[in-house]
């Protein structure tokens, strides 16, 4: 008698554990996924860290022509569309900014007579962007990387480098940095890119 009126609360302790325990895995597994998925790149959730700035690089000219698109006939690599939104720290979208891009083609050369693959535009009412261009190729000691000049109206320039994912030349790239590479999937044979910009106003 006294083994059984032992034994049927261990029973009922046993069963609880049986059933809170996988309940409190799968929670921590749900919460392991969540955060392994989070994007690098600044977010609402990161008031007052704006963007990283890096160098210009030796390439940038100024005075690109104003276009979202630095696609042209017959030219090589894989397409991308890159979107996002330009955000002040308080998570404000910031209309009427420039953003002049500037990249190598898919060979990883620049051009430094004319305007290939370079060019700017300005985002919308709701601080929205929108560029059509190709995957960068690699140069010696670079990683795949396209350059940006981002000005708000009246406001500094802020000079930075998109990275892409899961690129071999990022762990030899000096001047690349996680908290710069853009959000990419594969889509229909092309691939889209996203990225928020933070600017310190």
């Amino acid at each position: 008698m006294t083994r059984n009126r032992i034994s049927r609360p261990a029973r009922r302790t046993f069963l609880r554990s049986a059933i809170v325990l996988p309940a409190v895995v799968l929670g921590r597994r749900r919460a392991l996924a969540q955060s392994t998925i989070m994007a690098p790149t600044p977010s609402c959730v990161d008031k007052g860290a704006p963007t990283l700035s890096q160098t210009a690089g030796p390439f940038f000219k100024p005075r690109s022509p104003e276009r979202a698109s630095l696609l042209e006939p017959n030219m090589r690599g894989t397409r991308i569309v890159v979107t996002g939104a330009v955000l002040s720290t308080r998570c404000r979208p910031i209309p009427g900014v420039l953003l002049d891009f500037w990249q190598a083609d898919d060979q990883g050369r620049y051009d430094n007579t004319a305007f290939r693959l370079r060019g700017h535009q300005f985002a919308d009412d709701q601080g929205r962007y929108r560029l059509e261009t190709i995957v960068p190729g690699l140069y010696t000691g670079r990683t795949r990387h396209i350059h940006v000049r981002v000005q708000a109206p009246n406001q500094t320039v802020l000079t930075t480098q998109l990275y892409f994912p899961d690129e071999p030349g990022n762990r030899s790239d000096f001047i690349f940095r996680p908290e710069l590479v853009m959000a990419v999937r594969d889509e229909s044979g092309a691939k889209a890119g996203a990225f928020t910009f933070v600017l310190d106003v």
